[in-house]
């Protein structure tokens, strides 16, 4: 009988708590239509699949530079990416033996390949995503599940097809995706989900144990996501004290930051991560503008780490693969913030402290880093700390010292502890100013 390992476990999930940002790709032959929701496109629309699949001969990857991109991401601060080697649709992005719906048939190039030599010649991590459903395959069920592309049409039944067949070819390549490869560090399997139109699409649907088992023994150390499980509407037995078998080994919200971070029944802090669309779409949307600034990338990645967990950022890139400039710009921009302050992310998590009103604080061993969001008037307040716990106080961004202010607009609160960060009403860094507080070894 399965017994949860929480040793083996805090391990295995030693690296991505000290990570704390990624680089999250979707890309496949959606972003030919590159309209809204457009991985989703042909489920949303119905697009009959000898309308949708040729959309495979125009994928060109032409401009597909995969050691630019991790380029970019290292530049960015972030510790490892996670790409799409196949989505709902059943296209693959890496030279599976099990198809030809693949884009080394067309382009003629193992994408996933390069992907993967790339992101680890930079010293990034890598992960996998892989779809356990498939429009494609003629096995997978198509009008049992709700979100088949061929769900309405009348001329379509599911009399044939054989699941097994289609769980075989899953699991098939995964296997291949665990062999071929080397070693990988996160799998991020998607998704379960309930199915009011036949049976429930959860766990051992999937022979999620017999899967999860394989994939451990392919790769002892990698991390998987929780969906096998819960898909993305719950969060799973990770939050209770005895997590099962295919539980993955953290909790994935999507397009929210938890609002107090996440735990489980016993009230130990449970890992996590979310992700988050760079504009509105996870794949390509040419008319999609809504890109998120710099500013709030960082203030969302400070407060992830804040609440115990990571930003996995997500970007879309065209069928030839060119990520859109936009992008490129605000990465660079977040990268300039990380330079400088980059250690209040990386091995950080949660202060347990009072949240000051100005932003937010995230901690690593006996560091404070006071994220200060807001200007000030005169002094910046330090709550949860006495002088007499202090070593020393730094601005993060140069190393400044930073001295405890005593004046007579200070001796009004004398268990308080304030800084200056000098004349100016303006902060020394407008988006977020880091100050690093040490405190003596208890």
């Amino acid at each position: 009988m399965y017994e949860f390992d929480k040793e083996a476990y805090r391990k295995r999930t030693a690296w991505f708590t000290e990570a704390r940002f990624g680089f999250y790709i979707h890309w496949g032959i959606y972003a030919i239509p590159g309209r809204q929701n457009s991985e989703w496109i042909r489920s949303i629309e119905q697009i009959p699949a000898e309308v949708y699949e040729p959309f495979a001969k125009e994928f060109t990857a032409e401009h597909y530079d995969p050691k630019k991109w991790a380029r970019m991401a290292k530049d960015a601060g972030m510790k490892y990416a996670v790409m799409i080697t196949k989505h709902h649709d059943g296209f693959c992005l890496f030279d599976s033996k099990l198809t030809e719906f693949k884009a080394p048939a067309y382009c003629g190039r193992d994408l996933i390949r390069e992907f993967v030599d790339a992101f680890r010649a930079e010293g990034l991590r890598v992960g996998l995503y892989y779809s356990i459903i498939d429009w494609h395959h003629p096995d997978f069920m198509h009008k049992a599940d709700i979100y088949h592309p061929d769900r309405s049409r009348p001329d379509v039944t599911d009399e044939g097809r054989d699941f097994n067949r289609y769980l075989a070819y899953m699991h098939g390549q995964v296997r291949e995706l665990m062999t071929n490869y080397g070693k990988i560090d996160v799998l991020w399997l998607d998704y379960s989900y309930p199915n009011p139109a036949g049976t429930d699409m959860i766990g051992e649907t999937w022979e999620a144990t017999k899967l999860v088992r394989m994939v451990r023994e392919l790769q002892p150390e990698i991390m998987i996501d929780n969906r096998l499980e819960c898909g993305g509407h719950g969060f799973g037995s990770l939050m209770t004290a005895h997590p099962n078998e295919f539980s993955g080994d953290f909790v994935s919200p999507e397009q929210i930051v938890p609002p107090n971070g996440l735990f489980n029944e016993l009230g130990e802090r449970v890992v996590w991560e979310s992700g988050v669309t760079i504009n509105n779409n996870w794949g390509y949307c040419q008319l999609d503008k809504n890109f998120k600034p710099a500013d709030m990338v960082i203030k969302k990645l400070v407060e992830c780490v804040s609440k115990g967990g990571n930003l996995l950022l997500n970007f879309g890139p065209d069928r030839r693969g060119d990520i859109p400039e936009e992008c490129e710009q605000i990465l660079a921009e977040v990268g300039r913030w990380m330079r400088r302050n980059g250690e209040s992310i990386h091995g950080c998590g949660c202060a347990e402290l009072e949240k000051p009103e100005y932003g937010r604080i995230t901690r690593n061993g006996n560091k404070l880093y006071y994220h200060v969001m807001e200007s000030q008037i005169t002094y910046v307040y330090l709550p949860g700390v006495s002088r007499s716990q202090i070593k020393k106080i730094r601005l993060l961004r140069d190393g400044t010292e930073l001295k405890i202010v005593e004046d007579w607009i200070t001796t009004n609160y004398p268990e308080l502890v304030f800084v200056s960060l000098g004349a100016s009403p303006v902060l020394p860094d407008p988006i977020d100013t880091v100050i690093e507080v040490e405190l003596l070894e208890a």
